[in-house]
């Protein structure tokens, strides 16, 4: 059995703005688009709510609901996502049920389905798709959180844009600009879709969400459809600024206790561990740099998907048994990245499958390998660094040591705590005291 390093937690600090009131952030910032000269009483306005778990989705998609309805709208809700949910209305349904997003609690109806309307041609020429239920309203507003995209980069990545591409394209339309985006680039495909959507589709507004560190709502833009390109470049420099990073950039080993669409769309955030242009490395000028990584399990708001899997060398047992492999291999071959489903070497237990990995780090003795510990690439704000680090956690203003090294909380069968790093823990069972 190898010696294994000690693990502290520490505490890391964030730029963090926050919307102190959402619903009347939502409202106000709806008002200024002055919706009431575009909508008339009575019409019928779809709101996208995507696959994504961003904080607060249930909060702002129900005073987006709200405030149309102040205004004599008719307002209902699409699930707005390529194949999540295994590519079926009933599961992209409860996808955003998961969320608190349903009908009782945003009062309005949901309108979930697959099918789609093939609204024109890009310059390209190739066909543009639109869910049919949010081509039948009057108008749409499309609601996104903005952030870097898991695999792409560019001045547009993650937000208003997209969402109206793999979004309201649905399952057909993610397909066709997937294999579009293999012969462009990225940019081009969401601008050439983006202008013939905005031509097109009705769409009356944008609601655009950034979040801080913390995972909290930091900024609501409601966004004239004119404005959506230039807005969202503006939002996404913030989005970039905020977005939480690891505490180190040199890192043997990450243990990830959870994976999931709800958290990125690579199950874990390539831009925080450093899997972005690569599989299974860093490339030359992305930070952090891990070695390796393990999976111990899934969310249980992804509901099997385990996209992103593939990114990790090591992962558990346990974590194999939780991924339906059919919805994540529709998920992955509609975004043409099959890689995300290709499953890590596995084991029974944590601790076996720590002690799997150790030996692969290279000349580095287990006990003085660099590990960090998180729950998963949204929660940042406390993860476990072994041994190896405490030295520099002590000098640095950013982040606060919570206690001194402890063995990894292994139970009688080899396993971690569910609870993850908020377990590491004294022998009292009391939480260890700041340093």
């Amino acid at each position: 059995m190898l010696t294994l390093p000690a693990m502290f937690r520490v505490r890391q600090t964030f730029e963090a703005p926050r919307v102190a009131d959402i619903p009347a952030e939502v409202q106000s910032q709806l008002a200024g688009l002055d919706l009431r000269r575009r909508i008339k009483p009575g019409e019928s306005v779809a709101v996208t709510v995507g696959s994504r778990g961003v904080a607060n989705i249930h909060i702002i998609t129900k005073a987006i609901v709200d405030y149309l309805k102040s205004i004599d709208a008719q307002p209902f809700i699409v699930p707005a996502m390529g194949s999540h949910g295994g590519g079926t209305a009933e599961g992209q349904r409860q996808v955003i049920a998961s969320y608190g997003v349903t009908e009782e609690f945003c009062g309005c109806p949901i309108r979930s389905s697959m099918e789609t309307v093939v609204v024109c041609q890009t310059a390209e020429g190739f066909d543009v798709h639109f869910d049919r239920n949010a081509y039948e309203a009057d108008h749409v507003l499309v609601a996104n959180r903005i952030k870097p995209h898991t695999g792409f980069v560019g001045d547009l990545e993650s937000g208003l844009m997209k969402m109206m591409l793999i979004g309201l394209g649905k399952h057909e339309g993610a397909k066709v600009y997937h294999r579009a985006i293999h012969d462009y680039s990225f940019g081009q495909i969401v601008r050439s879709v983006g202008a013939r959507v905005l031509e097109s589709c009705g769409i009356v507004g944008g609601l655009a969400v950034v979040e801080n560190g913390y995972d909290q709502t930091a900024y609501v833009q409601a966004v004239a459809p004119e404005e959506f390109e230039a807005r969202e470049k503006e939002l996404l420099v913030l989005a970039k600024k905020l977005l939480a990073r690891l505490p180190f950039d040199k890192i043997d080993l990450l243990i990830i206790d959870e994976i999931g669409k709800n958290i990125s769309g690579t199950g874990m955030d390539t831009n925080v561990v450093g899997r972005k242009f690569h599989v299974h490395s860093a490339a030359r000028s992305e930070f952090p740099k891990v070695k390796r990584i393990i999976i111990r399990g899934l969310t249980e708001a992804t509901h099997g998907n385990a996209t992103g899997i593939g990114l990790a060398e090591f992962c558990t047992r346990r974590a194999i048994e939780q991924t339906d492999v059919e919805t994540t291999r529709i998920n992955c071959l509609t975004a043409g990245h099959m890689s995300a489903a290709m499953l890590p070497i596995d084991f029974p237990t944590d601790r076996a499958t720590i002690e799997a990995a150790l030996p692969t780090l290279g000349m580095v003795e287990p006990e003085n390998a660099r590990i960090v510990w998180i729950h998963n690439t949204l929660e940042l704000e406390e993860v476990a660094c072994s041994a190896a680090y405490l030295e520099e956690a002590r000098g640095r203003d950013d982040l606060q040591v919570l206690g001194e090294p402890l063995p990894l909380p292994f139970d009688a069968e080899g396993n971690l705590p569910e609870k993850g790093v908020a377990a590491l823990e004294s022998a009292s069972g009391e939480p260890a005291a700041p340093a």
